[in-house]
This record gives C-alpha cells, sequence and structure tokens, in this order.
C-alpha cells in the first residue's frame, strides 16, 4: 500500500495480522513505530533528530495505545487509519523503564529470533 504522501503521516512499513506492527512517520516528521500486542496496538513516536536504525528509550518522545477490538487487523487501511488516528492523541513519555525494549527493539528482537530459529 502507497504511503499517504498528502496529509505527511505516512506509514513506510506494515505488516497486518493478528501481530499487526510497522513503522512510518508524523505529518509533523517524528519518526512513529506501534505493534499489537494482545488486543492492544501500541504506538511509540521518536525524536526528530533521532538518527539512529534503532532507536532505544532515551528516543521516545510520545506513546499512545488502543484496543483492537473492533477492527479488522487483516486489513491494511483499517489498521492504517487506526495508527493515524491514534497519533494525534499520544502522550509526552516519562521514560521508559531500564531494560524495557522499544517497540522497534521488540521488532528486531522477534525477527533475530526468527532467524536463529528460536
Amino acid at each position: 500500500m502507497p504511503p499517504d504522501r498528502s496529509s505527511g503521516f505516512a506509514v513506510d512499513d506494515l505488516t497486518v495480522g493478528p501481530y499487526a506492527h510497522g513503522f512510518g512517520s508524523t505529518a509533523d516528521g517524528h519518526p512513529f513505530a506501534f505493534r499489537t500486542v494482545r488486543s492492544t496496538l501500541f504506538v511509540e513516536i521518536y525524536r526528530h533528530d533521532a538518527d539512529l536504525e534503532v532507536p532505544g528509550p532515551e528516543d521516545v518522545v510520545a506513546v499512545a495505545d488502543t484496543p483492537v477490538t473492533d477492527i479488522d487487523l487483516d486489513d491494511p487501511r483499517s489498521v492504517t487509519a487506526l495508527v493515524r488516528d491514534l497519533l494525534p492523541t499520544a502522550v509526552p513519555a516519562r521514560g521508559t523503564a531500564a531494560g524495557e525494549p522499544t517497540i522497534v527493539r521488540a521488532l528486531l528482537g522477534r525477527l533475530g529470533a526468527v532467524i536463529d530459529g528460536r
């Protein structure tokens, strides 16, 4: 699905299904990542100048979450719309607890486990 660049909001990568996840950029250019855990979609918005490929807890500027019980997680348009609607509701992050992975780190950890056969 091509990103909707007209509004400034873009989802650059999207995987649908019960473990829907992806990343993109907000209308004002902040990178973000999202993932579904159980029946909740979590979004982390990162600072503008986060040049790292994998942002750390110190790079998270805002967070949001919402239940996914009323949307079709197999429909890319539904997931994209939910993320788009959720971004403006994000609240400033108070800081992530030490050792708690960011969404991007968790996604990379899952990919690494699959590659390693764990």
